[in-house]
């Protein structure tokens, strides 16, 4: 199969269970059938003079699934729209993505009130409205799917929207069903032959796949329904993400593989320990950006294999954690992903460790992670060719992220490119930072961030999230900072603000923009006015003479 059209009209007459959503299932058969009622409406909506893209802003509901399915059979287009967005922002990337019809629902219509989307109010679909439940019942259930083939467009995925407003990644249908043939693979995905969750005719019972994260998220897609999809099994969800609620998700839908990225896997090891955690079907938890104390640590506590790479919405360059890795490695690439610097186009060098431990050459050695020689993934950006041009350069691929390489070939992650701080004339990335911080054991979460320095540079401002009923002390943290051998003197937190949480995106990922933005003007934070002093609170008078560095 090459396309989703082809993988769910191949599966239109199967009783095998395809969704699981609370205590509701639907079998791909009726899967098909509610995605061809869909596809109807919006047939009856259909501009052919425009783009056929539907934007979908809504929770994780059975009716996000139906309309992804409406678009692989109508030859459409599905606008994963970020439901975190609010106001003009909101507004600007359903514009930005030229949408003719609008599906959401009433809890999310107040967020639209006042903004100009672009799209008409008789294009506004409410799914749980009485107008649309007659819409759907009047509309044909049987598949009448248009032609479609692998390079048709299928999706427009927004990015995290970390380092300014989200640009839309173009996914074609043929790399959304060869996506999830791959992470099927690897994964080991099976239907089993039990009459159970899975389906079948008689024996085991097979693999659910359980993906709580947003569904304009490319980790639910991908990861998710594309590798379910293309092993014939479910997909279970819930509407919103629930630490709280993943355990008790999973017993429920027999879930064998979890989905994840970002801080996920975090979040559901601050829920209380128990000594049944591991009794669950949970054998695999697949995704990207935890850190390698959680790895160990979640598949200790769930008794499950944690497979966790680098990756990102745009796809192409893959690099892979490997047993035999240093701590806190991001792992191993092909020969043609490469470290470059971003001004020269030159191989940055090997990191050299001083006697401490400590990276001694990051000026040099830290750049961009590039694949030199891209064949597949990365499909462009949907109306942003400045921003395409900017990923594609010379005939590589440049990713955006920072890392550096050891002297054995390992990449280690150094950020965004965004995450580079200077201070006092040296160049150094925020990830090696958080590394070190991130071993308080009273910190669940970390964020290194530059604020502006006076009069020109960065200090360096750290997030710190702590565990439930953990308290901060100022002095025991310096005591602690003063331990940590590979701590640069550079690197010492000049500001550190405390939390309960972090600002999170809907991927899981921590706002640093919202951070940088907020600096020191949020939350309870503790400073230290010149190097070499010890943390103190920041009090009004402080905050009001440095409030002219944040203009």
């Amino acid at each position: 199969m090459t396309t989703v059209g082809e993988l769910l009209l191949g599966r239109a007459g199967s009783d095998a269970v395809a969704l699981l959503f609370g205590d509701e299932r639907w079998t791909y058969r009726q899967l098909v059938e509610e995605a061809s009622r869909r596809a109807s409406v919006f047939e009856s909506l259909r501009d052919d003079g425009r783009p056929p893209h539907i934007g979908v802003l809504l929770d994780n509901v059975p009716d996000y699934l139906f309309w992804l399915g409406a678009a692989a059979l109508s030859g459409s287009v599905v606008v994963g729209i970020n439901a975190t967005y609010r106001g003009e922002a909101l507004a600007q990337l359903v514009r930005h993505t030229d949408c003719q019809v609008l599906v959401t629902s009433a809890g999310y219509q107040p967020m639209l009130e006042g903004t100009d989307t672009g799209v008409a109010a008789e294009r506004t679909l409410l799914v749980d409205s009485d107008e649309y439940a007659s819409q759907l019942t009047a509309a044909p259930s049987a598949p009448r799917a248009r032609p479609v083939a692998a390079d048709d467009l299928f999706l427009l995925i927004f990015t995290s929207g970390s380092t300014g407003l989200p640009k839309a990644v173009r996914c074609t249908q043929g790399r959304f069903a060869r996506t999830g043939a791959h992470v099927a693979r690897i994964a080991g995905l099976g239907v089993g032959g039990g009459a159970g969750v899975g389906g079948g005719d008689g024996g085991a019972v097979g693999d659910v796949v359980y993906a709580p994260l947003p569904f304009f998220h490319s980790s639910s897609l991908f990861t998710g329904w594309s590798s379910a999809l293309n092993a014939g099994i479910p997909i279970a969800t819930r509407a919103k993400f629930s630490a709280s609620g993943t355990l008790p998700d999973i017993r429920r839908h027999s879930a064998t593989m979890l989905t994840y990225t970002g801080k996920v896997l975090n979040y559901i090891l601050a829920t209380p320990e128990r000594d049944d955690d591991a009794d669950s079907p949970l054998r695999l938890a697949i995704g990207n950006e935890a850190s390698t104390r959680d790895i160990r640590e979640f598949a200790r506590r769930f008794g499950c294999s944690v497979r966790d790479s680098y990756g990102s919405t745009e796809g192409i360059i893959i690099i892979r954690r490997d047993p035999s890795m240093p701590e806190n490695a991001l792992g191993t690439a092909d020969q043609t992903v490469k470290v470059l610097d971003p001004e020269t186009g030159a191989e940055c060098p090997a990191v050299v460790l001083d006697a401490a431990g400590r990276p001694a050459n990051l000026d040099e050695a830290v750049g961009e992670i590039v694949e030199t020689s891209p064949v597949s993934g990365f499909e462009g950006y949907y109306n942003n060719e400045d921003a395409t041009r900017a990923r594609f350069r010379d005939g590589a691929y440049w990713s955006g992220d920072l890392a550096y390489r050891d002297a054995d070939g390992w990449l280690y992650f150094a950020g965004r490119s965004n995450e580079w701080l200077r201070v006092d004339g040296e160049n150094f990335a925020a990830a090696p930072v958080e590394a070190i911080l991130a071993r308080h054991p009273e910190v669940r979460s970390v964020a290194v961030y530059a604020v502006p320095d006076d009069p020109v540079g960065d200090r360096v401002m750290a997030a710190l999230e702590l565990r439930d009923g953990a308290g901060f002390d100022p002095a025991a943290f310096d005591a602690f900072l003063a331990e940590q051998p590979d701590l640069g003197p550079k690197w010492v937190p000049a500001f550190v603000r405390v939390t309960g949480e972090l600002p999170k995106l809907a991927s899981m990922k921590i706002d640093k923009r919202r951070l940088r933005r907020e600096a020191w003007r949020s939350g309870p934070v503790v400073w230290r006015p010149a190097k070499g002093e010890p943390l103190r609170s920041l009090d009004d008078t402080d905050r009001a003479r440095l409030e002219p560095l944040l203009g």
